[in-house]
């Protein structure tokens, strides 16, 4: 679990000092999601600045740390989650000439982006994040969320500034947010025990859908468009039922294996029992459980 935040300033220009300053307040609260390192980009021209907190997982050397740059020098990045077949991707990546400097996910995600485009990457992208991308070229920020919704990013504008956030607390540390409590969403809380999304408990802030990604620019200036989907469960549903799975109990196991092979990081797994116990053995046995774990 890593921490993402960050704002875009379209009004007064703040120096790279002050931005930094920001976006290290920012992250701050965030500490406890990503303990083992912290890291600010800003550009002053553009009046955006870029904060994440680390949790080192799958490269645990600094070329992983983040935000991170394209290659390329167009994209900066700040990513939260895993890309479960990010190993799969890179070899064809590398037949196109990328040099990766490290083994993270984030560079394979970041490199993908810059050579095949935004959309074709997250699509042959398989697992669980939410990251803010800035195309220095373009200059726009574009906020993007995994299929389910795993991953939690929060996003919306405050006067002429535009923030976005892992977490509710980190927009609060920031001198220009305006914590102004949303009664519609209040009167949801009070009503449901939660703030269904897409609202949050402050207003003007929203919750970024599953599936969807959100470009902003700098000209945008407090209008907010609505969030584009990339993917849809009626969509996979749809897909789905046209090509069902026909093979044998076996070739299940087979599929399954392939998966927990993808998630190669992830904690301890549960099975739950579809078929008969040959295929829980399967698991228990695969990753090492005692009976009862």
């Amino acid at each position: 679990m890593c921490g993402v935040a960050g704002f875009l300033c379209t009004s007064a220009r703040k120096s790279d000092e002050e931005l930094r300053e920001q976006a290290a307040a920012m992250t701050a609260p965030m500490a406890p999601r990503g303990p083992d390192a912290e890291g600010v980009w800003t550009d002053a021209a553009a009046g955006i600045a870029l904060g994440h907190r680390r949790l080192a997982i799958l490269d645990l050397s600094p070329a992983g740390h983040q935000p991170m740059t394209s290659a390329c020098g167009r994209y900066v990045l700040v990513y939260n989650g895993e890309i479960y077949n990010h190993l799969d991707l890179r070899p064809e990546l590398e037949s196109q000439g990328c040099r990766f400097r490290g083994h993270s996910d984030t560079e394979t995600l970041l490199e993908a982006i810059a050579r095949w485009g935004l959309e074709p990457a997250l699509r042959r992208s398989i697992g669980m994040f939410a990251f803010a991308l800035w195309d220095r070229k373009e200059r726009r920020l574009t906020l993007v969320r995994d299929r389910l919704g795993i991953k939690p990013l929060y996003y919306g504008w405050c006067g002429d500034t535009f923030f976005f956030a892992s977490e509710l607390k980190p927009l609060r540390a920031h001198p220009d947010f305006q914590a102004d409590i949303d009664r519609e969403a209040l009167s949801l809380l009070l009503r449901h025990n939660y703030v269904p999304a897409p609202h949050s408990i402050y207003r003007g802030i929203r919750k970024l859908p599953p599936g969807t990604q959100l470009t902003v620019r700098p000209d945008d200036r407090g209008r907010l468009s609505e969030p584009s989907s990339y993917w849809t469960l009626e969509e996979a549903v749809r897909r789905g039922r046209e090509n069902p799975f026909r093979g044998s109990a076996r070739d299940a196991i087979d599929e399954l294996e392939s998966l927990l092979d993808h998630a190669g990081s992830a904690p301890p797994r549960g099975a739950l029992l579809v078929f008969d116990l040959d295929q829980f053995k399967f698991i228990n046995d695969r990753d090492g459980h005692d009976a009862g774990d």
